[in-house]
């Protein structure tokens, strides 16, 4: 399970500290004042998985420290913070991302299936042939959504008499990763070729916050005037042996997630 830290600070000084899930709701996740953690309020969400620094109080650091990150913590944060020198107020855009890390295909008979698993956010799946053809093959995609909100997907194409030679491609994309695999898969086609596609001004590792594997932490932060407002937007990666271990029991998605294959134009 990852862990990351959720940058705030504040006046410095004796601080009143609250941070909130402002697109839940404004769902308490902690609060600091009378010199302690007030936790009365926490949403039942955040038990025991929230903490301050709070040696580095007075010096103006109010960050949370997040720990066994899932996908529904996924949203926008609000720190507020008090002192007798201020009031500033903080907004962190905090987004996961369990990116295709491998995509599978396997023949069985005559028919082609094409799947992988812990993805988020929702994935897409396309076959496309080569050379390309108007492929009129019946191609049935079902998508599951685990326990954790992570999502796994597979596809299966039956080729016709007179598409036996062609070389098929599946390709299962996020809006943030990519991942393509071929069908006979030859020496100078690598069977698993991917990129993942990170939109984002820069990234910053925060040493000895971040777990070992899979966290990468994207910040842009943005300051008005006064300097009592700032936005930051962070990126976690989630873990893909942690993402994929509850996958014996997934969770049905609706019929509306069902979708047919389509031949990319």
């Amino acid at each position: 399970m990852e862990t990351c830290m959720l940058p705030c600070s504040s006046e410095g000084g004796t601080a009143v500290i609250h941070w909130f899930q402002q697109s839940a709701g404004n769902r308490f996740v902690h609060s600091f004042y009378e010199g302690k953690d007030q936790l009365g309020l926490q949403n039942q969400r955040f038990r025991g998985r929230t903490s301050l620094f709070s040696d580095q109080i007075s010096s103006g650091n109010a960050s949370l420290l997040l720990t066994k990150v899932e996908v529904q913590d996924e949203g926008r944060y609000k720190c507020y913070t008090s002192t007798e020198n201020g009031i500033k107020e903080s907004f962190i855009n905090l987004k996961m991302d369990a990116p295709v890390h491998e995509v599978d295909i396997q023949r069985e008979g005559n028919t082609l299936t094409c799947c992988s698993e812990g993805i988020y956010p929702e994935p897409k799946l396309t076959w496309s042939t080569s050379p390309p053809s108007n492929v009129n093959s019946k191609c049935n995609t079902r998508m599951q959504e685990t326990e954790q909100h992570l999502y796994n997907i597979s596809s299966s194409v039956t080729p016709s008499d007179s598409e036996t030679d062609l070389t098929f491609s599946c390709t299962i994309s996020t809006r943030r990763s990519k991942r393509s695999v071929t069908w006979p898969s030859t020496s100078s086609k690598q069977s698993n070729s991917g990129a993942t596609v990170a939109g984002v001004i820069a990234a910053i590792v925060i040493t000895g916050v971040v777990a070992a594997v899979g966290f990468v932490l994207y910040k842009r932060r943005k300051s008005n005037t006064n300097k009592t407002h700032t936005d930051t937007e962070l990126k976690v990666e989630l873990n893909r042996s942690s993402a994929t271990k509850h996958l014996t029991s997934p969770k049905q998605t609706p019929a509306a997630l069902l979708q047919p294959c389509t031949e990319p134009s």
